[in-house]
């Protein structure tokens, strides 16, 4: 056999070997065969915690297998995004991702450790205003209140985030625009960790989405001041918009979506996709959701890509203005 024929021979057994692989995912191949994985780039307490955890109890019994939620905080949500870049594509190693770190941390970061373009999108899974959170003792009742108060002891109040650059962070840069104060800034590695201090009066106030916080809300260890959405949520009905306080542009809304190493083949992300989709719109799923103060949202990978360009855009904006720099 010549050289030629040899060469087409092996392209040949390569290009069907692809094609009975390729063949076999589209029938479900025997995915998932195994746990899956999904990565969270935060500590335990945030509500992209809770979001991966009542994503991975859902839809386990959905795909036959175990899910299983490994916690991998730090760096802006780089370790985890990081660990999943790296992982085989094989759709076993995923990234339940937080908005802020996805399209807000790329502005942040000189030194970056991922792209987009390392992940694919597979499913956005809930959204969430965040709420502006006080601790109990704090002699405020109003976001007014609270703005007055600012002013009135400039620089001696200081409020948490779950880190540097996070959305957190950047809600209280906005806030500090709009109202004309001046407040501290203390980082935190995850939204956890700047609940415990928050509660143990260690920071006066927070911004976040609203699950972690609503035990604490209900049990009247902390104050809610306003929801930076558009509309208020239906399990904190009294609680007003920034909008009908006074500050319509101090509005941020978070999203918690599932991502995957980009070369993972289609099929996978497919059956991902629509084991997702079956979840996250049944009633029991909308309902917990609903009463952690968040919105059960499937999106499609398409849908997901597009919010993803266009907040990586409008972000941009947002942190050049608020002069904003990574840690």
């Amino acid at each position: 056999m010549t050289t030629t024929r040899k060469q087409f021979t092996l392209l040949a057994v390569a290009a069907l070997a692809a094609s009975l692989g390729s063949s076999a995912w589209a029938q479900g191949g025997s995915y998932p065969a195994k746990p899956v994985t999904l990565v969270v780039p935060t500590a335990a307490g945030g509500t992209t915690d809770l979001s991966a955890r009542m994503l991975a109890q859902a839809l386990g019994p959905v795909l036959g297998q175990s899910v299983i939620a490994d916690n991998k905080g730090g760096g802006n949500g780089a370790i985890a995004a990081s660990a999943v870049k790296r992982a085989e594509p094989d759709g076993y190693t995923l990234l339940m991702q937080y908005s802020g770190y996805h399209v807000i941390s790329p502005h942040l970061t000189k030194q970056k450790q991922w792209e987009q373009t390392d992940f694919q999108p597979v499913a956005n899974v809930i959204s969430a205003p965040q709420i502006i959170v006080v601790r109990n003792d704090l002699p405020v009742k109003t976001l007014a209140e609270l703005v007055a108060y600012a002013k009135a002891n400039p620089g001696k109040l200081n409020y948490a985030s779950s880190g540097n650059g996070s959305l957190q962070h950047v809600t209280g840069a906005m806030l500090e625009q709009q109202g004309g104060v001046k407040m501290v800034h203390v980082p935190y590695k995850g939204t956890g960790p700047a609940l415990q201090d928050l509660l143990g009066g260690q920071v006066d106030l927070t911004f976040g989405t609203a699950p972690p916080f609503m035990p604490h809300i209900a049990a009247g260890k902390l104050r809610v001041l306003a929801v930076t959405g558009k509309e208020r949520l239906p399990s904190l009905p009294e609680v007003p918009t920034t909008a009908e306080a006074g500050y319509p542009k101090v509005d941020a809304t978070s999203w918690f979506a599932v991502f995957a190493p980009a070369a993972v083949p289609k099929p996978v992300i497919d059956k991902l996709t629509a084991d997702i989709r079956s979840v996250v719109q049944s009633a029991a799923f909308k309902q917990k959701a609903q009463e952690q103060g968040a919105t059960a949202d499937f999106q499609t990978p398409q849908q997901l890509g597009e919010k993803t360009k266009v907040e990586l855009a409008n972000w941009a904006t947002v942190v050049k203005t608020s002069k904003i720099e990574a840690e």
